[in-house]
């Protein structure tokens, strides 16, 4: 029986991971799992425990939407918190519902290209480890071009003189980035749309509002699971900036953690695990830098989140900096979410106005 993989989505980065995956099993058929909607959550959530993070319910909403469009080998990430046991008892959820596949955990804690691919060689590749690599290191390359660009984007959309140019523009960087199979292709497009991004005109007031936004990884970087969050500032003219990326995920977290803890100073002594010991400290850096405001997001019930909260609390008394905190879950109301933001942009205009 031929297979069929799929996985579940998160960002914009199912489009390197299903590039990486075609190339990897040439011999199988990759399916991106169905985009997230609404029905997606409802699905999971009408399967989960109740007492599992958003995340869970999301990607077991996708992994029966996939399911049920015919994939039989699905793969979970894993991750740096108690979603890192979370994959047995998906797999276990599913098979009680009926559903008969492959449950793959592909990273789990080794992140190195050797593991990767025995677990690859497991699913049924063909390709020699040395080309494995070759498209292992195309996908990380194109991951950080993702990462800088949408770093771009964020902090200047909501300035754009032309509506939509950024996001006409991304689109289109999207559909060219599909066609990378090689390091040249994958160049030439980084500098195309390098000089397209930067050439598209914004009208930026050196005094506009900042706002950092810092929590928990999921809920930060799926934009449906934080209701386009980030889009609903740059529409009120506000320059968003957020550091937690797959790239720093990767490649930045775990190397830096002594820096990132001696950089909290006196607001932690110690790591408080997965993302809390960065959303404070990065708080404190955004705060010294002179941001307006901050927004937390986590999944309701986050541990690690909700130790850092006191935190960010002292760290917002201490520099005066108005922090906002959401917690999602199946039951968080989009309008809510909303109102709340609007109350925040009319606060941060009044306290910048009376600052002046």
């Amino acid at each position: 029986m031929q297979k069929v993989i799929s996985f579940p989505h998160m960002g914009n980065y199912h489009i390197p991971i299903e590039i990486l995956l075609r190339m990897v099993f040439k011999e199988h058929i990759v399916m991106t799992a169905p985009k997230i909607t609404k029905k997606t959550l409802e699905i999971g959530s009408r399967h989960s425990p109740d007492f599992v993070c958003v995340p869970f319910k999301y990607n077991l909403g996708n992994f029966i939407e996939a399911l049920d469009k015919g994939a039989n080998v699905l793969i979970q990430s894993g991750g740096g918190c108690r979603y890192g046991y979370y994959a047995e008892i998906q797999e276990l959820i599913l098979k009680d519902l009926g559903y008969e596949f492959e449950f793959i955990k592909l990273i789990g804690g080794d992140l190195s290209p050797v593991n990767l691919y025995r677990n690859c060689k497991r699913i049924g590749t063909t390709l020699s480890f040395h080309r494995f690599l070759y498209c292992f290191l195309l996908i990380i390359k194109m991951v950080r071009l993702i990462d800088e660009t949408e770093a771009y984007i964020r902090e200047n959309i909501g300035f754009e003189v032309k509506q939509n140019s950024f996001d006409k523009l991304h689109g289109e960087f999207f559909e060219e980035l599909k066609t990378v199979r090689n390091f040249s292709r994958l160049h030439n497009i980084r500098k195309k749309y390098s000089c397209l991004f930067r050439s598209i005109e914004i009208k930026k007031p050196p005094n506009c509002l900042k706002v950092g936004v810092v929590g928990e990884l999921y809920t930060i970087m799926e934009p449906f699971c934080n209701y386009f969050l980030e889009k609903e500032l740059a529409q009120n003219n506000i320059q968003v900036s957020r550091y937690i990326t797959v790239t720093f995920l990767l490649f930045e977290k775990t190397r830096r953690t002594k820096k990132t803890l001696k950089a909290a100073g006196k607001y932690l002594k110690y790591t408080i695990g997965a993302d809390g010991t960065d959303s404070v400290e990065r708080s404190k850096t955004l705060a010294e830098r002179g941001y307006d405001g901050i927004i937390h997001l986590k999944p309701f019930g986050c541990m690690p989140e909700v130790n850092a909260m006191p935190m960010l609390q002292n760290i917002s008394k201490d520099y005066k900096i108005p922090i906002l905190y959401f917690s999602f879950d199946s039951q968080t109301s989009e309008t809510g979410v909303r109102t709340r933001l609007e109350a925040f942009y009319d606060m941060l205009i009044m306290k910048k106005e009376f600052e002046r």
